[in-house]
């Protein structure tokens, strides 16, 4: 079992109906090759968690990484894992500029700012820090059993 993170520039201004198309044009191909993660997104920035198979999740990503709606993909980590962070849902998608103002600026202050949003990590520690924090605060599904 496999994890990848990655971080991209969006090359345009990111709204929920851009995530919703991303997860729904995906979904099939996740399921089908049991691909489970989260993909993040601030009005900016993408950051994604992919798990599942080696095979699978390196093709996911270079499928990604061909997708002309980012750019500047910044690889933060590709390792081997004993199991799944998400195992009670295949792709989920959150925009951090729905979360009100409060929990983004609890984020920032932790995580710092970078285009008047949060700024996503480029350490796999932080990121998976970060989900932790969303994962509190969000109240989300859980996700390791």
């Amino acid at each position: 079992m496999y994890r990848l993170i990655y971080k991209s520039k969006s090359n345009q201004k990111i709204e929920w109906q851009t995530i919703e198309n991303i997860l729904h044009a995906s979904e099939k191909g996740n399921q089908e090759h049991e691909i489970s993660g989260l993909l993040l997104s601030t009005n900016t920035h993408f950051l994604q968690i992919i798990e599942g198979k080696y095979e699978d999740v390196n093709d996911v990503f270079m499928k990604i990484a061909k997708d002309e709606r980012h750019s500047e993909i910044q690889l933060i980590c590709f390792e081997v894992i004993d199991a799944r962070l998400f195992t009670s849902w295949g792709m989920r998608g959150i925009g951090v500029f729905n979360f009100n103002k409060e929990i983004e600026k609890m984020l920032m202050d932790k995580y710092g700012e970078e285009e008047q949003s949060v700024r996503f990590p480029l350490e796999a520690w932080r990121v998976l820090s970060m989900v932790d924090d969303i994962h509190m605060v969000q109240k989300l599904p859980s996700w390791k059993s």
